[in-house]
């Protein structure tokens, strides 16, 4: 349960970045979106370390 507090919503995964939820899942189709967590209700969660990790990944493209 631990994990599951230090993570996000999809929502706020696009608050955060800026971006429609629209964006996010298109990303995500094309593999280009952080890691996601399913849960058994369907709706996804992105812990904040994998956000982290992928931010990290997305600097480092742009260098």
């Amino acid at each position: 349960m631990a994990a599951l507090r230090q993570s996000l919503t999809v929502d706020a995964v696009c608050d955060e970045l800026s971006i429609s939820r629209r964006t996010f899942y298109e990303w995500r189709a094309k593999g280009r979106a952080p890691k996601c967590i399913k849960l058994p209700n369907g709706s996804l969660r992105v812990r904040r370390m994998d956000l982290d990790n992928w931010l990290d990944g997305c600097e480092e493209a742009a260098a």
